[in-house]
């Protein structure tokens, strides 16, 4: 009997102690896509140091006007110059696609225009570059010591303060993060 593949789309991806790659310490992914050809996810779990949103917005001549000047957060190690906002459903544009009816992201300059004109998504926030797994990589990653995949909301993506947002994300399935130990052990 062939094994199905589990997809994880919607899910938040968090980065246990000792994952090895300094890339990943703490990270929080919300995994936008997960299928036989692979995974891409979007990091919210740190923002970039010194680039906030109307740095951006300058870049491509747009005026900030109506849009708060708020931190920019480091997606993933992939395509770093490549820009994501990540936002709730009640707003669509060029080339958005929904998450598992629980959020949308858009890669276009349309969602950034809406924004600094305050007619864009009612929640969202920007990243800089995406993590990336080729095809059953995650799931393979999965099965070792690394990540632990926790369901995601709304409240753990917009509300939570971005250094919190880790240790909360694990609190919301009843594990005390300061618990975790970044040893592996046998049996």
């Amino acid at each position: 009997m062939e094994q199905s593949t589990p997809f994880f789309t919607g899910q938040l991806l968090l980065a246990l102690p000792g994952i090895g790659d300094p890339r990943f310490e703490k990270a929080v992914v919300a995994i936008c896509a997960h299928d036989e050809n692979g995974a891409m996810g979007i990091g919210v779990g740190r923002v970039l140091p010194r680039l906030r949103l109307h740095e951006i917005l300058r870049q491509f001549d747009i005026d900030p006007a109506a849009a708060p000047d708020v931190v920019v957060h480091q997606g993933g190690p992939v395509e770093p110059e490549r820009g994501f906002v990540l936002h709730s459903l009640d707003w669509g544009g060029e080339d958005t696609r929904q998450v598992a009816n629980l959020w949308a992201f858009t890669s276009t300059l349309d969602v950034l225009k809406a924004i600094a004109k305050g007619r864009g998504p009612s929640r969202w926030l920007v990243a800089m570059g995406y993590a990336g797994w080729s095809a059953g990589q995650l799931d393979e990653e999965l099965t070792r010591h690394g990540w632990h995949l926790v369901p995601s909301s709304a409240e753990l993506i917009y509300d939570t303060p971005v250094n919190e947002r880790w240790a909360s994300a694990f609190q919301s399935c009843g594990i005390n993060a300061a618990l975790l130990s970044g040893i592996s052990g046998s049996a």
